[in-house]
């Protein structure tokens, strides 16, 4: 048997034994291995699989992704997301759709310091929704609103997607995280104008506030809000500047996150706990995933499936925009079913040394990709984010209800991905400046 068919059958196998409910890293891992013995035999395989584990597992890159995480756990808990979402509803209040913007304003705030698509979901759905409910929003934008913002955490940094995307196409994780920031703003914006659309479609959808907050009380509540700036400066300026590593930021923004919490008595020990134990967790399944992920790539690397891919793909002089929407059906699909994680790792051992070997820029490609894996977030039916809003929520607004609330943001999205895909600038332009 040819060595590329034995990579096709290894990738149809690992999306089977998905299928079957097998855990993602398990599939990886044991797809991996079993073509790594058929091509190389059982002592190649071990060797291969020891060296290529410790090597990703010993990164020192990878340290970031549980230090970013476990500063948002600890701003969480501090309750500086609500502080943030107080202040934006204050200084938005007086527009068409005003909490509903500012629930998306909130998100890209909390982002800068969270990393996670699912932890600003669940923070923004447990604050927001039931303000706007009470303010007589209607339940479909309510909760459409805070699922589709949530997603901003996947692509404005610190991004885990970004990290974990660096780390396994090889790229710059600091050009990586810059690069998430414009198409990130694209985004808020883009929902924004979505939503003043409908509420001046339908009002009834969104209500104004009869009763406006004065100058004071607006310039009062960014009071509370004085350490998102001056960590998103630190970080963010740091890496731009080349001061700092990414993984450095992440450490100084958890030290100073703990000492923020620690000296406005924001949290107990028991939220410090919490906010480790989470950050544990997640950390766990990541990096399980990503480890099945590095032996699944190996093994398609020793294949020869991805010049065989190359190779087809040249023969048939596909035009860019066809290649683009057949990775963007990919995606699509694999969104229905899998978690952003999973979709990413899986694909990427594909899709990365195509888009690498016809010449595309990898950190433009890795945007493209979170962004697609941001879309998969609110597809049906396995819409992570969809299902986190409805945990919130429970049976105050239906699942149905959900989804078609996030339908308006979906079609934001094609708009959004149009841009991207036509505008390579908008996520190149801040890397570039590093260079």
């Amino acid at each position: 048997m040819d060595d590329p068919i034995v990579g096709i059958l290894g990738f149809v196998g690992t999306i089977v034994l998905i299928a079957l409910r097998v855990p993602i890293s398990i599939a990886l891992g044991v797809s991996g291995m079993v073509g790594l013995y058929l091509l190389l035999g059982w002592p190649a395989t071990t060797g291969l699989v020891q060296t290529s584990v410790y090597g990703f597992a010993a990164s020192w890159s990878l340290s970031a992704i549980p230090l970013f995480l476990f500063m948002g756990a600890l701003l969480e808990k501090s309750n500086l997301i609500a502080k943030i979402f107080r202040a934006a509803r204050l200084w938005l209040s007086g527009l068409p759709g005003g909490l509903a913007m500012a629930v998306n304003v909130s998100s890209a705030a909390f982002a800068t310091v969270s990393g996670s698509s699912m932890a600003t979901a669940a923070a923004m759905g447990r604050m927001a929704i039931p303000e706007m409910l009470a303010a007589g929003y209607s339940k479909r934008l309510a909760a459409g609103c805070v699922a589709s913002a949530g997603t901003l955490g996947s692509l404005i940094p610190p991004s885990v997607l970004m990290i974990l995307y660096g780390l396994l196409a090889e790229v710059s994780i600091s050009d990586m995280l810059l690069a998430g920031l414009l198409p990130g703003l694209l985004t808020m914006i883009v929902y924004m104008l979505a939503i003043l659309i409908v509420a001046n479609v339908r009002p009834v959808s969104a209500p104004r506030i009869d009763i406006l907050p004065s100058l004071s009380e607006r310039l009062n509540s960014l009071k509370g809000v004085w350490p998102l700036p001056i960590l998103f400066v630190l970080l963010l300026g740091g890496m731009y500047f080349g001061f700092i590593t990414p993984t450095e930021a992440a450490a100084m923004g958890a030290l100073l996150s703990l000492v923020y919490g620690l000296a406005m008595r924001g949290f107990t020990l028991k939220g410090l706990v919490e906010a480790t134990v989470n950050t544990l967790n997640s950390t766990a399944q990541i990096f399980m995933i990503a480890i099945g992920a590095v032996i699944f790539t190996r093994f398609l690397a020793v294949s020869g499936l991805n010049p065989f891919l190359v190779e087809a793909i040249q023969d048939a002089s596909f035009h860019p925009v066809f290649l683009f929407m057949a990775v963007s059906v990919m995606f699509v699909i694999l969104g229905m079913f899998l978690d952003p994680i999973g979709v990413m790792l899986l694909s990427i051992p594909v899709v990365i040394p195509i888009f690498d070997e016809l010449g595309y820029n990898l950190i433009y490609i890795g945007v493209i990709i979170v962004k697609f894996v941001e879309i998969g977030l609110l597809t049906p039916p396995i819409g992570l984010n969809a299902f986190v809003v409805k945990s919130v929520v429970g049976d105050e607004i239906s699942l149905t209800d959900i989804f078609k609330g996030i339908g308006i943001f979906l079609a934001c999205e094609l708009i959004i991905m149009i841009l991207l895909i036509g505008i390579p600038e908008i996520s190149l332009i801040i890397p570039e400046r590093l260079s």
